[in-house]
Formats: C-alpha cells, structure tokens, sequence
C-alpha cells in the first residue's frame, strides 16, 4: 500500500457490495462528493527555496492536547462492519501514530472501551486527545447522558454535527435496501440511554427545531470545548463566535447530506476569515494525499480530518491498515511540508497556494 486510494481498491474486492456502496455514496446525485477532491485539483502548492529549516514539527495542540499530526480521523460509523474489532482496532492506530480520533456517536463500540483501547495503545504512555461527535437529541436528557458518558470515558471535546435537520437521501442505500446494522449489530452508545431500558438501542433523532438555544443550552451543562461540525455559511460561523462556540469543523458531511453544496476547501477562506483568529478552524472532505492537508492548511486550517480512507483502509487491514495510511499521510505531509520551505505548521500560509493556470490571462497580461 503507497497511497490512500490502494485502500480502496483493495477493500472493494473484500467487502459487500452493499458496505461499499455504504463507504462511497453520497447524497443524490453525489456532486459534493466528486466535488470534495476535484477542488485540491484545482490548486498549486507555490514553494519557497532555500529557507534552511533541517528540522521539521508536525504538532498541533487543540483544546489543550496535543498530537503528533495535523491529520484526525473524522468521525464515521459502523466500523464492526468492516472489521470484527470495529471501532477499537481504529482506535488504536491513532493512538499508536499519535493522531486525534473522533468518536462517532453511531459507533459500534461504546465509548469508554474506544477511550481504552487508545490509552493502552499509545506508544508513548500518552494517547492523543479523543474527541466524541454528538448529535443533538430533541429529548435533552437523552443528549445529556451521552455528554456525560463522553466525558466519564475521558472525551476531551464534543463535535455537535449540525448539518443534519433531516437525514439526507442516499440513493445508493436506498436501492440497496440498506438501513440498518445486520444481527449482531448495534450502535453501543444508543444502549440504556435511560432508566428501565435495560438492552434498548435508541435511534438517532434528526430534528428541525434545534436553533441556537440548544448550542447554549450545551454548553451550560459541561465543561467540554463544543466544536460545531458542517457550518459552511461565513455568517452562521460569526453567529458560533457570538455564541461561545470553542471551534469549527468544516465539512459538508462528506457530501451526504445536502447534495450541491460547495466543496469544503472551497468554503475553507470565507470561514477562516468570518472568525478572524478567534477560534480554530478545522475541515474534513477530500482529503487523500498530504499535498491535501499542506493545502488546507495554508489556507488557516489548524488540522484537517480523513473519513472514508479510515473505513477503507480498516477494511482492507484492519488495525494494522489504519495505522498504515495514517503513517502513510504523515509522511507525504511532511515530505509537503519541507519541500514548500517551511519547518512547522504556522510557516504553511496563503501566499504558498494558488489557482491551476487557467489561460494566458491568468497571473498577467497576455503575450
């Protein structure tokens, strides 16, 4: 394996049809998805020369932890699906490779056995920092005891997605009758989310009616930073500022919910400028080589995140996969990183990207 997309194709002649079209799809017609990688095609690294920087630092510090790498694992579902170890064999190659993994509440390992398995895992004696996504709940004592157990399992931070009023149409899984874990199966930090549930799995409510108030309403009940996950409006990014938020995640879901939407890297200034250095920015979607990251980074993301490839690569190795495209990515970013000049994250700037050539207009008069 010698890049991300070797994961692919090695997975997809293991897996279900049924799963694959699980990892790939998207919304409708899946524009956003395409659109995701398309826009790091459309841009060009500008390197600086001869800067004299023998030494390189890879770390990002979020939230008050720390990681060996800009690159997190995004949060995704249903990992049993994919391997037998599910979300704990993902767990521990990040740790392992010292990179930041964001639990999804659809995971299926709980929480607290994830939190475990990353702590025993990494090499150092120290895990990165674990991260819990979180859905918003209509019924708030559901939402809360998911805070709680987040915290108790030591989540350093909450990522609220908040792109999903409703669940977008996925017509592959549509066409694939594919709603629901096979037997066997279960989204474990749904299990006995109140008293006399003994052994019910709750489904995941997707509503409407959650509005600013409710990101208040969190924020009173823990201690925990809450990133928002999906603002891709520069307006709805000054409203988070206004209203405490602790960062944002930029991302389009992947491309599986609102289909048309722009691509994240595309939406990548306007946020970055709207917050003004007040808090982080992160973004996921399309990320599949370290030219990606070194792109978004120079643009003013803090750290960037990797979804599908996570899920393929489980599939095609399981722990051992992960931990291979992570180790993968960190080397192609570094590698970015020293050939555009610069020895640390902080030197990735602006000035270093710039649109594909686009004609003999572009950059100056035609001669």
């Amino acid at each position: 394996m010698l890049r991300a997309s070797d994961f692919e194709a090695a997975a997809r002649d293991r897996l279900d049809p049924v799963h694959t079209d699980f990892i790939a799809g998207g919304a409708r017609d899946e524009i956003t998805v395409r659109a995701n990688e398309e826009a790091f095609r459309r841009l060009r690294l500008v390197p600086r020369v001869l800067r004299g920087r023998p030494v390189r630092s890879l770390d990002v510090t979020l939230f008050g932890g720390r990681a060996r790498m800009p690159l997190l694992l995004s949060p995704t579902a249903f990992h049993k699906l994919l391997d037998p170890q599910g979300e704990v064999a993902t767990a521990r190659a990040a740790a392992a490779v010292g990179a930041i993994m964001i639990v999804s509440m659809a995971s299926t390992v709980a929480v607290g056995e994830v939190a475990d398995a990353a702590r025993a895992a990494a090499e150092d004696g120290a895990a990165p920092p674990l991260w819990f996504q979180l859905y918003l709940q209509p019924d708030r004592d559901i939402t809360e005891t998911l805070v709680r157990r987040a915290a108790d399992a030591g989540c350093s931070a909450l990522v609220v997605t908040v792109d999903s009023p409703v669940l977008g149409a996925n017509e592959r899984n549509r066409r694939n009758t594919f709603h629901d874990l096979p037997a066997g199966l279960r989204c474990e930090n749904l299990v006995d989310l109140r008293d006399g549930e003994s052994g019910h799995v709750r489904q995941i409510a997707m509503s409407a009616e959650f509005s600013w108030e409710h990101i208040t309403w969190l924020r009173s009940i823990t201690r925990l930073p809450v990133l928002l996950k999906g603002v891709l409006h520069p307006e709805d990014a000054r409203l988070a500022v206004r209203h405490g938020v602790d960062g944002l995640l930029v991302s389009n879901h992947g491309g599986r919910q609102l289909d048309t939407v722009p691509a994240t890297l595309e939406a990548l200034p306007a946020i970055v400028e709207a917050v003004a250095g007040r808090i982080p920015v992160l973004l996921d979607g399309g990320i599949r080589r370290g030219t990606d990251a070194v792109k978004a980074l120079a643009l003013g993301a803090r750290a960037v995140g990797v979804g599908r490839p996570v899920m393929w690569a489980l599939a095609q190795g399981g722990e051992k996969g992960v931990r291979r495209l992570l180790e993968l990515l960190r080397e192609e970013l570094s590698d970015a990183v020293a050939l555009c000049g610069a020895a640390a994250l902080d030197e990735l700037t602006p000035d270093l990207v710039r649109p594909a050539w686009s004609g003999p207009l572009f950059g100056g008069a035609d001669r």
